[in-house]
């Protein structure tokens, strides 16, 4: 340890600032007087350089208030007027009384007071406040500040930091005359209002030079009772403490102090906490997800409250959580010109760090990376000089050589693993030298070696020798830590890990479900100090830890019991500052920490999780995601080798089966859980995105019951339960409409017997629903209180029938109830109609009317019981007992407003698709089309280079190609440069046009 100057013993060590110039006293450490040990040349103490022990610089007496009892009073001369004061002080304290004195005889009085770290002074007459005057800014810094106060009948200045630029001069209702007692800092205990005023607390902090009608106040004297009287004072040391060196606030908050704490402004930073601990964003895109998140661009932090920051993905939520990091540079991009001398090197930079990259591959379940090389004479692993022609650089800085679709090591493209390259003799088809374009593309998927950073080509230098490359984002699903887990059979088990080291903040987070009413869930010691997290009653989670100033306990109250064998989530932490503890999503509790005591967790002790190191109040159940300051435990692979512990733990849905909505069912996965939507008229992850159609003139989508269950009858599909002899007694029918056209039939369902049901909109707009139960007698019919539905806004509809009773909700009002007439029982139901009635049906009058209009507008979720026939339209047509006629195509009207649903009803034809869409497929789905596409266009242009007779026709051919391209598929590509010219501007179209679509 060194004073005034740095030394290193044997080096040269450069320093920013030069040595101190001053003078040292009362220097103490640990308690030993260094300055004594330097004078007796102690063999302990070296110096260096010119050093006395003698200080020629006037001496500075400071003063320390310590607390709100602290007070200095000095006398000065009464009557005079004039008024004279001065001195220096420094506090980290926003708020705090510097000067209190009553004016000559009492007349009036003067307040010199911090307020927000300005000064204020505020004078009095008779009780009654005359001024109010503000100086300063930002003076509770921590630095030394000068005030100097003066004066003269009804003149006042005031001074701050010797500016004499900014001096304040007021001219004052009053005359001022000087009192005889000064009070500095705080009143005593026993003054009254009329002796010392102090309505804002006293001052913590110090105070030196104090000056009073120009004369500087010998504080030594004042210490030694000579003059002036005090209370709770340090005089002759300036006690204040930088508690903001060192900077306890973590990931860039900033500290501010007072005198007895400090503070962390975590604004921007990312976290929370009281130092800026906690990371506020997921670590993955699969935690997002199992909050209910559905896609869409998100902030994650794959280290939780590790030194990585956050940064900013896209989440692709299909069955799996996909993450997709960007780089800069995803065209497809020629390469000519190129060789050993003079190589095409192109650096890719992605939207995340190294370090950040490497968490989030380390997290992911599987991560893969598109590359797709086309070449014309352009070879990639032929060897000259043993090296190969071209290369690609991973993220540890190695050189690959082998290519998309291949294994490391093996050094060969695709085909050259499957056998099918077009010359046998190589392992990649550029590697056939031909000229002619070829391609080697395919998925890199060796997570160490990923993402990609640097591609290099060295072989288009030859005459009609040429290459484009093109690499997609990375793409990483899952997160191996979310679910990993471990369940404990008996109370004597237990998994053992390395010491958790956590001196200054330590937290920790994981998941538990069990049916035991208490139970530790980790433990570590040391020689006194140690952390625990229990269970400690049915409804009762206790944190305790002791860092050396005895046992403290955080506890957290469930209103509900904790043991009901679903999983909870808990959250500990303990820093400097406090220790908290959150459960669920209930409040969090804190306890602050003691002012300056110990501060460091010193443990030393194997970190047990789900018991104890006594083998005493084991715990019974599953733990989940055990995470310690970021960095998560292999509970899986430890309890691989654990007698009374099993890897893994099933019953996911009993806890997460409320994120499957509108009827879609939780299925149980080794990992999670998935919502199956087969009998949901919703799709996505989570069975909340509509389903939505519009309807042109004259168009319908007719679901048949009777050929289902032919189709169906020997399998267990829950659409077999439809057939000829089925009778229901009840059903549920749920939709959304829009549209501006009266009359329109909006459902109709038909059986073989006459009876049926209608849905329709009336002349008017009213909703009318018919139900005609019995074939010898005219329907019932229900209106609902709404007056005009054909408005062009969205409408819901829910039907629910229980025998003889009609249940009818629009748009979430209250419930409307009717009873029928006709009976009670749909005998032999045929089909379900959406838009125009086909057939010939003996329907009523009104119906009929409706019907001789059709629908023109949007249906959106349509749902009868468990079949969606709207969704078996446009998603399994092949599949599905469904006849579509007219212009029926899909599209978003379910979700946007009236003036929107215009735009997007031409949107997504269902003529469009040339199949059922699978929702469950990542954007590589996009990606992976890249190069049909590219083989469909080079066709497209072969056929048109036949046709070419100039430039101006061969660019009128251009503008039809696209139309073209989707049509035609091709598997081997021959192009000339113009070929290729095209083929990068088709390219670019197409891939925008997935982006737009994509996001």
């Amino acid at each position: 340890m060194s004073f005034g100057g740095a030394l290193a013993a044997g080096k040269s060590v450069s320093f920013s600032h030069r040595n101190f110039h001053g003078c040292f006293e009362n220097l103490y450490c640990n308690g030993i007087n260094i300055i004594n040990l330097a004078k007796r040349q102690k063999p302990q103490i070296y110096i260096m350089g010119n050093v006395s022990f003698s200080c020629s610089q006037p001496q500075m007496v400071p003063v320390t208030f310590l607390g709100s009892g602290s007070y200095l009073a000095l006398h000065g001369s009464s009557g005079q007027d004039e008024l004279s004061v001065s001195f220096q002080f420094r506090t980290w304290n926003k708020m705090g009384l510097l000067l209190s004195s009553n004016f000559h005889q009492y007349s009036g009085s003067l307040l010199l007071y911090l307020r927000d770290g300005k000064i204020k002074l505020n004078l009095f007459k008779l009780g009654k406040q005359q001024s109010d005057i503000t100086a300063g800014v930002e003076l509770n810094n921590g630095q030394w500040h000068s005030i100097s106060l003066s004066a003269k009948r009804n003149h006042l200045s005031i001074m701050i930091d010797n500016d004499v630029t900014s001096v304040l001069h007021f001219v004052l209702p009053m005359q001022i005359y000087s009192g005889d007692i000064y009070y500095f800092g705080g009143c005593p205990n026993t003054s009254s209002d009329y002796e010392c005023k102090n309505p804002f607390g006293g001052f913590q902090g110090c105070m030196r030079q104090i000056s009073i009608s120009n004369k500087v106040v010998d504080l030594i004297s004042v210490q030694q009772s000579i003059f002036g009287n005090f209370s709770d004072l340090q005089i002759d040391l300036c006690g204040l403490i930088d508690r903001c060196l060192p900077n306890y606030c973590e990931h860039g908050g900033e500290c501010s102090q007072s005198w007895n704490s400090f503070y962390c402004n975590c604004t921007n930073t990312g976290y929370m906490g009281a130092t800026c601990h906690y990371s506020i964003y997921e670590q993955s895109c699969e935690a997002y997800k199992h909050k209910g998140n559905t896609s869409g661009f998100y902030y994650i932090d794959s280290d939780g409250s590790g030194p990585l920051g956050p940064f900013l993905v896209y989440c692709n939520m299909t069955d799996t959580a996909w993450t997709i990091i960007q780089h800069n540079s995803s065209d497809l991009t020629r390469v000519k010109s190129s060789n050993r001398e003079n190589p095409h090197t192109v650096f890719f930079k992605y939207t995340a760090n190294t370090e950040q990259l490497q968490a989030t591959i380390n997290h992911a379940e599987h991560c893969e990376q598109e590359l797709a090389y086309h070449c014309k004479k352009s070879r990639l692993l032929n060897k000259r000089d043993g090296i190969p022609l071209s290369w690609w650089v991973g993220r540890t800085n190695e050189t690959q050589t082998y290519w998309g679709g291949s294994l490391p090591d093996v050094q060969k493209c695709t085909c050259g693993l499957q056998g099918n390259c077009i010359d046998s003799q190589y392992y990649c088809n550029c590697d056939a030298d031909r000229n002619e374009w070829a391609n080697d593309t395919g998925f890199l998927s060796y997570k160490e070696h990923l993402p990609v950073t640097q591609i290099v080509i060295t072989d288009t230098d030859r005459p009609n020798s040429e290459a484009a490359y093109k690499l997609g984002p990375l793409l990483c699903r899952g997160d191996r830590s979310f679910w990993n887990s471990a369940s404990f059979n008996t109370e004597t088990s237990y998994l053992h890990f390395p010491t958790f080291h956590g001196e200054l903040s330590a937290d920790v987070s994981f998941f538990f479900k069990t049916t035991a009413s208490s139970g530790v869930f980790l433990e570590n010691l040391g020689i006194k100090d140690f952390i625990r997290i229990e269970l400690h009653s049915p409804a009762e989670v206790t944190f305790s830890f002791d860092v050396g100033n005895g046992p403290f306990e955080v506890m957290v109250q469930s209103p509900t019991h904790l043991n009901d064998n679903q999983w909870h989530y808990v959250r500990a932490e303990r820093n400097i500052k406090e220790a908290s503890l959150q459960v669920d999503q209930l409040p969090p509790k804190s306890q602050a920490a003691p002012v300056d005591g110990h501060i460091l967790l010193q443990l030393n002790s194997q970190l047990f999780v789900g018991g104890t190191a006594s083998r005493q109040k084991g715990f019974l159940g599953c733990i989940r995601s055990l995470q310690l300051n970021g960095i998560a435990l292999d509970l899986e692979e430890r309890a691989k080798i654990t007698p009374g512990v099993d890897p893994g733990c099933p019953g996911h849905c009993s806890s997460y089966g409320n994120l499957c909505h509108n009827g879609g069912k939780c299925k149980e996965k080794h990992s999670g859980f998935s919502c199956d939507c087969s009998f949901s008229a919703y799709s996505g992850p989570f069975c909340l995105n509509e389903i939505s159609a519009y309807f042109g003139s004259g168009s319908s989508v007719t679901y048949n019951f009777q050929e289902y269950y032919t189709l169906s009858k020997n399998s267990s599909s829950h659409a077999a339960s439809f057939h000829g002899d089925m009778t229901l007694i009840r059903e549920t029918i749920t939709f959304s409409f829009r549209t501006t056209r009266t009359p329109s039939l909006l459902l109709y369902v038909g059986s073989f017997y006459k009876e049926y049901l209608s849905v329709t909109l009336a002349k008017n707009g009213s909703l009318q629903i018919r139900y005609k139960l019995d074939s010898h007698q005219e329907p019932d019919v229900f209106n609902s209180n709404f007056k005009n539905m054909a408005d062009g806004q969205l409408h819901h509809v829910k039907i629910n029938r229980e025998e003889g009773v009609l249940f009818v909700e629009v748009n979430q009002n209250p419930r409307e109830q009717v009873t029928l007439s006709s009976g009670i029982e749909f005998n032999a139901i045929k089909s379900l109609v959406l838009g125009k009635i086909l057939e010939n049906n003996d329907v009523d009058q009104e119906t009929m009317k409706a019907n001789s209009q059709g629908f023109i507008g949007c249906l959106s979720s349509v749902q009868f019981n468990h079949i969606a026939p709207l969704k078996a339209a446009l998603h399994h047509t092949s599949s599905a007992p469904v006849t579509i006629k007219g212009h029926v195509a899909e599209s978003n009207c379910g979700t946007l407003t009236g003036a929107e649903s215009t735009l997007s009803e031409t949107t997504h034809s269902f003529a469009d698709h040339s199949g059922p869409i699978d929702e469950g497929e990542p954007l590589a789905n996009a990606i992976r089309s890249d190069s049909a596409i590219i083989g469909g266009v080079i066709a497209v242009v072969i056929f048109i280079l036949l046709c070419i007779t100039a430039i101006a026709v061969r660019i009128y051919q251009q503008k039809s190609l696209y139309k073209k391209n989707e049509t035609k598929r091709a598997e081997n590509e021959d192009c000339t440069e113009t070929a290729l010219k095209s083929e990068l501007t088709m390219q670019n179209r197409v891939n925008e046009n997935q982006k737009e679509y994509f996001f």
